[in-house]
C-alpha cells in the first residue's frame, strides 16, 4: 500500500499539465528577454558603429593630410616623384646609351656628381629636381644644399650638388639617375672626394 499511494498521487498531480504551463510562462519571459536582448545588441552595435566610425576615418584623414602635404609641398617648388619616374629611363633604355656603359654609383657621401647635362640646363633646373631632397625649413639643410653647375671648359655639362646627408644623396641618385632633362638623360653618381685624386696623382708621379 505504501508503495502504491505515491504512484496514484503522482497521477493525480497531472505533472504533464504543469510542465506544459511552465514553458508557456518561460516563452513569455524568453520573448521579453529576446526583445531586451535585441535592444541591448542594437544599442551595443550602434555604439560599436559609432566607435568604428570615429576610429577609421581618423587615420585615413591623417594619411590624406600627409600625402597632400607631400604632394603640395614638392610640386609647387620642386619636381614631383611622379614626374621624376615618368621622365626617367628604364635600366634597359640606359644600356643603349654610351654614357651609362661603365656606370658605377661610387662611394656614398653627401655630394653627388651629375654629368651629360644639356646646354640649356641652368642651376634653377637642378634646384627644381634636387631641391626635393632638402628640408628648406631647416637652416642647416638649406645651407648645406649647394649647386655648382659647370658652364665652360672641359667640365661643361657637369654639376656638383651638395645635399644635407648621405641618405638624401642616395635617394637623389636612385631617383634622378637617368632622368631626361632637355632631351638628355642625366648621369648621377656620388661625387669623388678630392683626396683620392691627389693620392692617385702622387702615385702616378712616383711611377
Amino acid at each position: 500500500d505504501v508503495f502504491e499511494q505515491p504512484q496514484h498521487v503522482g497521477h493525480k498531480k497531472i505533472e504533464f499539465h504543469i510542465s506544459t504551463e511552465i514553458p508557456a510562462v518561460l516563452q513569455i519571459n524568453l520573448e521579453k528577454e529576446e526583445k531586451n536582448g535585441k535592444n541591448l545588441y542594437a544599442s551595443t552595435e550602434e555604439i560599436n558603429n559609432t566607435g568604428f566610425g570615429r576610429i577609421f576615418p581618423a587615420p585615413s584623414s591623417n594619411d590624406k593630410m600627409e600625402t597632400e602635404e607631400e604632394d603640395d609641398e614638392i610640386p609647387s617648388e620642386f619636381i614631383s616623384r611622379k614626374d621624376l619616374e615618368k621622365n626617367r629611363l628604364s635600366r634597359e633604355e640606359m644600356e643603349k646609351f654610351s654614357v651609362f656603359k661603365n656606370y658605377e654609383p661610387g662611394d656614398p657621401n653627401c655630394r653627388i656628381y651629375v654629368k651629360n647635362l644639356a646646354k640649356q640646363v641652368q642651376e634653377k633646373d637642378l634646384k627644381f629636381i634636387f631641391g626635393r631632397y632638402v628640408d628648406f625649413q631647416s637652416e642647416v639643410e638649406r645651407n648645406m644644399f649647394d649647386i655648382r653647375l659647370m658652364k665652360e671648359g672641359r667640365m661643361k655639362g657637369q654639376a656638383f650638388i651638395g645635399l644635407p646627408n648621405e641618405k638624401a644623396a642616395a635617394k637623389a641618385l636612385k631617383e634622378a639617375n637617368g632622368y631626361v632633362l632637355f632631351e638628355k638623360p642625366m648621369v648621377v653618381q656620388f661625387a669623388r672626394s678630392a683626396r683620392p685624386k691627389q693620392d692617385a696623382n702622387e702615385g702616378k708621379r712616383k711611377k
